[in-house]
């Protein structure tokens, strides 16, 4: 059986796929490899509930409020307090805000070079400055919605990374009165610019018809929480999975007890756990999370221009689920209106300047679960404590895990789809990392991976002789 070996870029973290093909050059297995560890798990131990979310906040760069809110409502947990209304809705505000700026980021910097450059382009262009070669507005309209999300950030927490500001119990301080004008200030060019970006991508989904059918375009279970009432939800409510015909599979699963119906399965070849559905069994219980998993699990987004946008987006598929794993990106721009949509409205609530924005007690449990939906996909934090409130034992699955089974399939169909005879190709190559990309994984939050993994492709024969071979630094 022959293998290729292909590194991955443009994602937050390194990885490595590898696609091992018969003995008549057919695509016979694709794997999605996380090759590094960090143990984030381990070293939290012998720490103090306190200080969880500023240490977890460390996990990533990129994803540092998403571990920050949940790692602090993990704590709440262990206290068993319920966090003052206040320091609900500021906690809410900031993860909008991260929303913004993570599927910005992701959208704008690391895919629309691939989207609107094109897949087989030149790769020294295809990239954020060549895009800023071929549309400065575009580009510049991707730094500046990025830059609204990071200011929500930086109004609440006092810096755009690792902000520490959310602790067990609630938050440190209120928004400010002159923040709140500031963020109001800044809202009308975000919402245009995401209202352009909507129409851009909905205007270019004839044109990736090939790519939409072929990255990662299969059934699965999608999982997401979701409001009581079924709306979309980003920080509360009870778990729903569905199938690929918006059928309800499970609905108001308590977050709290997912070992009932998540499993976690560790494979030889991967740093990355690969969770699955406890009820269906692994691997058949692959689920997706995330953008498209969330607008495919709710009923409703519940703001009037992030409705009507999911009534097209739920076109696509006449009412059933989306399934393409290319309409990620779709999903994420949705998101992004949603988002600055709650925003506003957040604005004007009183209650985000009320000085009463934590909860006082000490250790009441001793072990708790923090879950919300992070940019990427749901996140859970468990912890275990002793009656002094320090860490004995710690879990965490992370979005990009729960994608994990999904993305080995994702790769699979786009091997098999894109790769002819024995060489790898640069269109290739930029595919398979494109169908990564839709996900937008973060491996330093899934595995807590060190170092730096270029992007390389092997490819072995029926035998094990490597037959060809592409890098990228």
């Amino acid at each position: 059986m022959r293998k290729l070996k292909i590194p991955v870029t443009r994602i937050e973290g390194h990885g490595l796929i590898t696609l091992s093909l018969d003995g008549e050059g057919r695509v016979a297995q694709a794997r999605f490899h996380v090759t590094e560890a960090r143990g984030f798990e381990r070293f939290c131990q012998g720490r103090t509930v306190w200080e969880m979310p500023a240490i977890t906040a460390r996990v990533c760069g990129i994803c540092p409020v998403s571990h920050l809110l949940c790692s602090a409502k993990a704590g709440d947990a262990i206290l068993a307090v319920r966090v003052p209304r206040a320091a609900d809705k500021l906690r809410r505000l900031m993860n909008l805000g991260q929303f913004v700026q993570s599927h910005a980021l992701s959208f704008f910097h690391l895919s629309s070079p691939d989207l609107l450059l094109g897949w087989d382009s030149d790769p020294a262009r295809r990239n954020v400055f060549g895009l800023m070669e071929e549309d400065p507005g575009l580009a510049l309209d991707g730094i500046r919605l990025r830059a609204y999300g990071q200011q929500v950030i930086e109004e609440l927490g006092g810096r755009r990374i690792h902000p520490a500001w959310a602790v067990p119990g609630g938050v440190r301080a209120p928004l400010q009165e002159a923040a709140r004008d500031r963020l109001a200030a800044g809202l009308p060019e975000a919402m245009r610019i995401i209202q352009d970006a909507i129409s851009l991508y909905e205007g270019h989904l004839d044109d990736w018809a090939e790519e939409i059918s072929a990255f990662g375009d299969f059934d699965s279970l999608f999982m997401a929480l979701v409001a009581p009432d079924g709306t979309w939800e980003h920080y509360s409510g009870h778990i729903r999975f569905v199938d690929s015909d918006r059928n309800v599979v499970a609905d108001g699963l308590d977050p709290a007890r997912y070992p009932d119906y998540i499993g976690e399965q560790v494979e030889g070849w991967s740093y990355l756990k690969f969770p699955y559905h406890r009820e269906t069994g692994y691997p058949e219980g692959l689920y997706r999370v995330g953008p498209l998993a969330r607008l495919n699990c709710c009923d409703r987004m519940g703001t009037p221009l992030a409705d009507e946008a999911l009534r097209r987006f739920r076109a696509l598929a006449d009412g059933k689920a989306v399934t393409s794993s290319f309409h990620y990106h779709y999903a994420r721009l949705i998101e992004i209106l949603a988002a600055l949509e709650r925003i506003n409205g957040y604005l004007s609530d009183p209650d985000l300047l009320s000085d009463r924005v934590r909860a006082e007690a000490g250790i009441n449990e001793l072990e708790g679960v923090g879950v919300h939906e992070a940019p990427r996909g749901t996140l859970f934090h468990h912890y275990r404590v002793d009656e002094h409130g320090v860490i004995s034992w710690v879990n965490l699955i992370v979005s990009t895990g729960h994608n994990n089974l999904a993305m080995n399939r994702t790769v699979h169909q786009i091997a098999q789809h894109y790769l002819s005879g024995r060489e790898v190709t640069e269109g290739l190559l930029n595919r398979l990392e494109g169908g990564i990309r839709a996900y937008d994984p973060c491996l330093s939050c899934s595995v807590h991976a060190v170092g730096r993994l270029p992007l390389r492709v092997e490819l072995y024969d029926a035998a094990g002789r490597l037959i060809s071979e592409r890098t990228r630094a």
